[in-house]
């Protein structure tokens, strides 16, 4: 069902996308993953509130997913709450990503200081 909602959110329905998450979510509420990606979709739709709150809830189902700090420090980044951010990305590093993980996490800390607005001109 998550996949459903994957696939919402790539043609821009967040609204259906959202729904089909929370079913998700409600089907199997010892997957993470469904949770993961209504957060994604939060972010992509600017509630950055909304999103940090389902990311806090996930980090008591999953610890020590790297994923869920690398996409709180994100956010954190685009509200301009730097500290935050690096103290999320550190936290993602610290748990083990996989080589790719690492090097966006890396390439994100990298950016920490330039303003989105650049960032898309680069």
């Amino acid at each position: 069902m998550s996949y459903l909602g994957t696939a919402l959110h790539a043609l821009k329905k967040n609204e259906e996308a959202l729904e089909v998450m929370e079913l998700a979510i409600i089907a199997d509420k010892k997957n993470p993953l469904p949770m993961y990606q209504k957060a994604n979709i939060l972010v992509s739709m600017e509630s950055f509130n909304a999103a940090l709150g389902v990311l806090e809830e996930l980090k008591e189902h999953a610890p020590r997913e790297s994923s869920v700090y690398a996409l709180m420090g994100r956010i954190y980044k685009r509200r301009n709450m730097y500290d935050k951010a690096m103290l999320h990305f550190g936290v993602a590093l610290d748990l083990k990503p996989s080589a790719t993980d690492v090097a966006t996490i890396k390439a994100a800390i990298e950016k920490l200081h330039v303003p989105d607005e650049m960032e898309d001109e680069l």
